[in-house]
C-alpha cells in the first residue's frame, strides 16, 4: 500500500524527516519510533505543516518498546472507537404519550398541552452527532450537511409522497396525514419513519388560511415556532433576493450615468497602490473570452465589455419580495427620488416564497451546487438579446453567504415524539410545491433501509404531484416508493356538484347530511388523480380523512371506488382526532404498498420542445383537449429555445382550485383549450414555468384576516388564536 493512502504511519528509521512530505496523506497520525525503539512521539501530519509533534508530555519520554506497542495498541482502539461512532446509528426513539380529548380543542391547545423533547435529544435518538446539529432555543435545530458525507454509504430507506384531490375552501387535510402517518409508523408500529414538510409563509399564516404544521392530534410542535419565524430561512431568501434586486437597478443607474473609464476605475479600484479583479470578475473576463488577469492590460474595447451588463429595463423579471399579503405591492413604480436622476420604471413585488431562490433552496443538492444555480438565475436581457445573470451583477458569493445557514434542514418533532424536517416552502401553484431535496436526502440516510421517509407535495397531485415527478425526482435522483392520495367525503360532495363554501358560514346540509349520490359523483375527482398518479407507475394508496358528519356508507362508497378505479387500497383515517393510533391501517397499507413492483417514469422526455412538455402535461394530467399559447408566451419559447434552455422540465403556473384553467369548473372538466399567456424561465432553479391565464404572485388579504385573532398575553408571552 502507498504510504499516501495510510491514516496510520510507524517510522522506526532513525531519520524519518528523510521521508518526503509528498509521501503522507494530510491528516494522518505519525508515530515516530525514531531514538532505536527507546521513545515515542506521536505526531500529526496536514498540509500546512511537516510533522507536528502533538501536545502530548509522554510523546518525550524514553520508554521501551512494550510502551511503544501499547500506545499503539490504544491508538488503534481509539481509531476503531472513532469510526465506530462514524457509521449509522439504530435508533433508541422514545416516544411521546398522546391523551386525545373529546371534542378536539383547538390546535394550539394541543400542541400546548404536550411536552416536547429537547430537541438535542432527539437528535441523538435518531442517530445524529453532536456536532451534526445547530440547536435553535429548546425545540428546533439546524442539521448540517456533512451527514451526508458520513452516511453516504448507508442505504435510503422508503420514499413516500402525500398528494390529494383538487383542493376545495372545505380542505383535505394533506399535512395532517403526513403527521398522522409517520406518528402511526413510529409511535404505534415501531418503524422509523421521517416526515419533511415545507416552512410556511407567513402571508396565508397571517392572511386566510391559518397554520400549516398539521391539525387536531397530528401536528408538528411547537406550531407557534413551525408556523412563525421558525430559523429565519424565509428573511435570509428574502434578503437575498431583494439584494440581488437592488443590484439590478444600481447597475443600470451607474451605468447611464458614468463613462466606461469611470466605471472601471470604480469596479476595479486601486487599493493600496495596487489595482486587481475579484475573483467573481475574473470568471466575467473568462466568460467573456478575455484571457487577462492584470487590470492595466485591458484594451479600451475590453473595458467596455466588461464593465457594461448593457441591461434592457423591459426585460427584468426579477423582482423584489416581502413574506406578507400585500396586494398593493402587485404593481409599483420605482426610482422615483430626485437622486435616481429619472430612472423610473415599473416593477412589482412577489410574495416571498415565489422567488427564484426558494426554489432553488428546496431543489439543491448541496452547497456548491447552490452557488452555481445562484450564479445562473437569469435577471434580465441585455439590449442584445443575451440573458444576463446574477453572476454577470458580481453578486454569487453574496447571495450564497446570506443563505449558508438556510441551507441546513430544521429538525422538529410531532406530538408524539416523532422526528421532522422542515425546509424550503415553494408555492404549488406558482412554482414547484414540494420541500427540499436535501430535507429528503438526509431523512432517507437517517431512517435506514426499512424506514420510511413521508414528504408532501402542495395542492392536488395534478399540480404538486405532477411537479414533485417531473422537477424535484430528476433534480434529487431519487425514487418514489408510494403516492398516498387524500381526500374527504365532504370535498367529494363539492366536486359532484355540491353548494358553494363561505369561509365563515355554517356548512350547507348537502355537506352534513348523508348523500351518496353527491359522494359518487364526485369520486370522478378522485378518480382522475389515481390515473395520474398511474402515469408514473407508482402504487397510490388512498388516505381517506374522515369526518364526524361522515356517514359510514359514504365513507365505504369512497373506499370501494378507489380501489375500483386502481388504488392499491384506500383506507378511512381519524389521526386528526385520535392521533398516530388512528392512522396505523393507512401505514400498514402503505408498508404494503412499498413492497410492490414500482415502474416509476418521468411524463416526458426533457428532449422535447417546450411546446410539446407543455401539451403532454396539459393533456394528459388536466385533460386539455390542446393548448394555445398567446403571441407573448410563443415569442418567449422562441426566445429560450435559441438562448439553450429549451431542455429544462415545465414547471406550470395554473390555478389549484380546478384541473382546468378555470377555478368554478369542479370534478374533471373536458374539451378545454388551455391558455398559456407567457412563458417564463427560473434557469437557476432549473424549470420554465407557462403562466396559464391570470396568476398573481401576490396574494392579498382578505376583509377579515386571521391576524384578528392572533394575540399575545403579555405576562405568559403565549400566542393566542394561531389557527
Amino acid at each position: 500500500m502507498s504510504l499516501r493512502h495510510a491514516d496510520v504511519v510507524v517510522f522506526g528509521s532513525t531519520k524519518p524527516d528523510d521521508v518526503p512530505v509528498s509521501w503522507i496523506k494530510p491528516g494522518a497520525t505519525i508515530i515516530s519510533c525514531a531514538r532505536d525503539l527507546l521513545s515515542v512521539q506521536c505526531l500529526y501530519f496536514s498540509e500546512k505543516h511537516n510533522y507536528g509533534q502533538q501536545n502530548n508530555p509522554a510523546a518525550e519520554k524514553t520508554v521501551g518498546s512494550l510502551a511503544v506497542a501499547m500506545r499503539m495498541q490504544n491508538m488503534v482502539k481509539n481509531m476503531e472507537r472513532w469510526i465506530q461512532s462514524q457509521q449509522y446509528r439504530k435508533w433508541d426513539l422514545h416516544c411521546l404519550k398522546l391523551q386525545p380529548l373529546s371534542p378536539v380543542p383547538s390546535d394550539i391547545e394541543i400542541s400546548r398541552a404536550q411536552s416536547p423533547k429537547a430537541v438535542d435529544v432527539l437528535a441523538k435518538e435518531i442517530g445524529l452527532l453532536t456536532d451534526e446539529i445547530e440547536i435553535y432555543g429548546q425545540t428546533k435545530a439546524k442539521v448540517r450537511l456533512s451527514l451526508l458525507e458520513r452516511l453516504k454509504d448507508q442505504p435510503d430507506g422508503k420514499y413516500v409522497l402525500v398528494a390529494g384531490i383538487t383542493p376545495t375552501p372545505l380542505g383535505e387535510g394533506k399535512s395532517t396525514v403526513t403527521v398522522g402517518l409517520v406518528q402511526a409508523l413510529t409511535a404505534h408500529l415501531n418503524i422509523n419513519s421521517f416526515a419533511c414538510l415545507r416552512q410556511p409563509s407567513q402571508g396565508p399564516t397571517f392572511g386566510v388560511k391559518g397554520g400549516a404544521a398539521g391539525g387536531g392530534y397530528a401536528q408538528v410542535i411547537p406550531m407557534e415556532e413551525f408556523n412563525l419565524h421558525l430559523t429565519g430561512d424565509i428573511h435570509a431568501i428574502t434578503a437575498a433576493n431583494n439584494l440581488l434586486a437592488a443590484a439590478i437597478d444600481a447597475r443600470i443607474l451607474h451605468e447611464n450615468t458614468q463613462s466606461d473609464k469611470s466605471l472601471y476605475n470604480r469596479l476595479v479600484p486601486v487599493v493600496n497602490g495596487m489595482r486587481g479583479f475579484s475573483a467573481i470578475q475574473l470568471a466575467r473576463l473568462r466568460r467573456l473570452g478575455i484571457n487577462k488577469t492584470d487590470p492595466e492590460t485591458l484594451t479600451e474595447e475590453e473595458i467596455s465589455k466588461f464593465v457594461r451588463l448593457d441591461i434592457d429595463p423591459s426585460t427584468i423579471t426579477w423582482q423584489r419580495v416581502v413574506d406578507t399579503n400585500d396586494r398593493f405591492l402587485r404593481k409599483v413604480t420605482v426610482g422615483q427620488a430626485n437622486t435616481e436622476k429619472g430612472f423610473v420604471r415599473q416593477a412589482q413585488f412577489d410574495i416571498a416564497v415565489a422567488s427564484e431562490i426558494m426554489a432553488i433552496l428546496a431543489l439543491t443538492t448541496s452547497l456548491q451546487d447552490m452557488k452555481e444555480r445562484l450564479g445562473k438565475m437569469v435577471v434580465a436581457n441585455d439590449k442584445k438579446g443575451e440573458p444576463v445573470t446574477a453572476e454577470d451583477l458580481g453578486v454569487t458569493g453574496a447571495l450564497a453567504v446570506l443563505m449558508k445557514d438556510a441551507i441546513k434542514p430544521t429538525l422538529m418533532q410531532t406530538l408524539e415524539g416523532t422526528p421532522v424536517f422542515v425546509h424550503a416552502g415553494p408555492f404549488a401553484n406558482i412554482a414547484h410545491g414540494n420541500s427540499s431535496v436535501l430535507a429528503d436526502k438526509i431523512a432517507l440516510k437517517l431512517v435506514g433501509e426499512k424506514g420510511f421517509v413521508v414528504t408532501e407535495a402542495g395542492f392536488g397531485a395534478d399540480i404538486g404531484m405532477e411537479k414533485f415527478f417531473n422537477i424535484k425526482c430528476r433534480a434529487s435522483g431519487l425514487v418514489p416508493s408510494v403516492v398516498v392520495l387524500v381526500a374527504t367525503v365532504r370535498a367529494l360532495k363539492m366536486h359532484g356538484g355540491g353548494p358553494n363554501v363561505t369561509a365563515g358560514a355554517p356548512l350547507k346540509k348537502e355537506y352534513t347530511e348523508e348523500n351518496l349520490q353527491l359522494v359518487a359523483d364526485g369520486c370522478c375527482n378522485l378518480q382522475k388523480q389515481i390515473q395520474i398518479t398511474q402515469l408514473f407507475g407508482v402504487p397510490v394508496v388512498v388516505a381517506l380523512n374522515v369526518f364526524k358528519t361522515d356517514s359510514p356508507a359514504e365513507v365505504d362508497l369512497v373506499c370501494k371506488m378507489a380501489k375500483e378505479s386502481g388504488a392499491f387500497d384506500a383506507v378511512p383515517c381519524n389521526h386528526w382526532s385520535a392521533g398516530g393510533r388512528g392512522a396505523v391501517k393507512l401505514a400498514q397499507a402503505v408498508e404494503k404498498a412499498a413492497n410492490q413492483k414500482n415502474s416509476f417514469k418521468y411524463l416526458y422526455s426533457l428532449e422535447l420542445p417546450i411546446v410539446e412538455k407543455i401539451r403532454i402535461i396539459a393533456q394528459k394530467v388536466y385533460g386539455a383537449q390542446d393548448i394555445e399559447l398567446s403571441p407573448t408566451a410563443q415569442s418567449q419559447v422562441d426566445r429560450y429555445t435559441q438562448q439553450g434552455f429549451g431542455n429544462l422540465p415545465i414547471c406550470m403556473a395554473k390555478t389549484h382550485l380546478s384541473l382546468s384553467h378555470q377555478p368554478e369548473r369542479k370534478g374533471v372538466p373536458t374539451g378545454f383549450i388551455l391558455p398559456i399567456s407567457d412563458v417564463r424561465a427560473s434557469i437557476g432553479a432549473g424549470f420554465i414555468y407557462p403562466l396559464v391565464g391570470t396568476m398573481s404572485t401576490m396574494p392579498g388579504l382578505p376583509t377579515r384576516p386571521c391576524f384578528y385573532d392572533i394575540d399575545l398575553d403579555p405576562i405568559t408571552e403565549q400566542v393566542k388564536g394561531l389557527f
